[in-house]
């Protein structure tokens, strides 16, 4: 890291960010549409997939970007995809159709796969093994700092105005001239350990496992809002803040990634992020006051943080500098598809589930899974 310059860092940090705020900057401006759209039935299903459908148009298009990539050139794929990303992301100030939302929505998932595959590829670029997990580190904590001051610039706007959250999306035009100016593509020779790697068998597993996680992490923003505005009746801005505050702990599971590292392997800190899921869904399917999110929150904070850093730094480890885009490109998409596919594979359960009994059951659920497979670890092990 020491021989990279601080302002090209600061740029991938800031690149890491406009992915995390991709969703969250608008997240509770979804209970606001009903208000606005009266005449839309189904419009909470709407709303939700307002945040999800970007998921959908990435996990698709993420694995033919990474090729298209590879051989357009990143810098150049950064500088159209930032610009497109505050054209189509501050769509929302003005546009008065749902479907017309809808369809903006979907086109600024475009431009967010290419700034993850990007971002993800320049981090094996730039950093080898050690470096790379520490900077992994300060990476996803600068991703969830940015989500907390997003989540809670959302929140205060969308108090004022539903429409207002959409402009925080400028920022991708602010982020141009640090692109141009401090990010240069490395030309690397893969090493004759990367080149025999077999990513096909390596790298399924790796998939599989970031699919789950952002299935279940992504519960956070698409039926937290709704338990907190319409059963505790909480504001947007206090519904910002509770998010945010997952947002400020998955910094320090983050952080904590490079030290667990040291100590235990990829599954078995997976295992560890999943626990402390498990613990977090269980509290908040049994707590009576909206303060006592600001306990079950920070965990659900620091086992994502933890479990994000852990996909990431393994997908890298197991690709090589030739394969990485690509690599990246598909791994993007399995993360998003989780996204995008949240709020439907769990919609049906609160069909007939009270949203409160909901999170009690998945969270036990988990705790099940992680017993399961922390018991077939440790026989393994033996």
């Amino acid at each position: 890291m020491r021989n990279i310059s601080k302002l090209t860092i600061l740029t991938m940090l800031l690149l890491a960010m406009t992915t995390s705020m991709s969703n969250v900057a608008i997240v509770t401006t979804l209970p606001h549409l009903k208000e606005y759209f009266t005449n839309i039935n189904n419009i909470e299903f709407y709303s939700r997939l307002m945040l999800t459908l970007p998921s959908l148009v990435i996990a698709l298009l993420a694995p033919i970007l990474g090729h298209f990539i590879f051989s357009f050139g990143k810098k150049r794929s950064l500088l159209i995809a930032l610009f497109f990303f505050s054209f189509f992301g501050t769509a929302g100030l003005y546009l008065n159709s749902i479907e017309s939302l809808l369809a903006s929505r979907a086109l600024f998932g475009l431009c967010v796969a290419t700034l993850m595959i990007v971002s993800t590829s320049l981090v094996g670029d730039y950093f080898k093994e050690h470096d790379r997990h520490k900077f992994m580190g300060y990476q996803s904590a600068f991703m969830a700092i940015g989500g907390v001051f997003f989540v809670v610039g959302g929140g205060f706007l969308s108090d004022i105005n539903w429409r207002f959250p959409f402009g925080i999306y400028f920022i991708g035009l602010v982020l141009l001239p640090f692109v141009i100016l401090f990010l240069k593509e490395k030309k690397i020779e893969s090493t004759q350990e990367e080149l025999s790697i077999d990513i096909g068998k390596n790298m399924l597993v790796v998939y599989f496992l970031a699919f789950i996680y952002m299935l279940l992490f992504f519960i956070l923003p698409t039926q937290i809002p709704f338990l907190l505005i319409e059963k505790f009746e909480a504001s947007g801005k206090m519904a910002g803040t509770v998010i945010a505050t997952a947002f400020f702990c998955n910094a320090l599971g983050a952080i904590a990634f490079s030290k667990l590292k040291k100590y235990l392997n990829f599954i078995a800190i997976y295992l560890i992020g999943i626990t402390l899921m498990a613990l977090r869904f269980s509290l908040v399917g049994v707590i009576n006051h909206i303060y006592f999110f600001f306990i079950t929150s920070p965990i659900l904070g620091f086992a994502g943080g933890i479990m994000m850093t852990n996909a990431t730094a393994w997908m890298l480890s197991k690709t090589s500098h030739e394969k990485r885009v690509k690599s990246s490109g598909y791994f993007t998409s399995a993360i998003f598809l989780g996204q995008f596919l949240s709020p439907i594979v769990f919609h049906p359960f609160l069909d007939f589930l009270e949203i409160q009994d909901f999170f009690l059951y998945i969270g036990l659920s988990l705790f099940f899974v992680s017993f399961i497979s922390f018991s077939i670890l440790k026989i393994k092990q033996k």
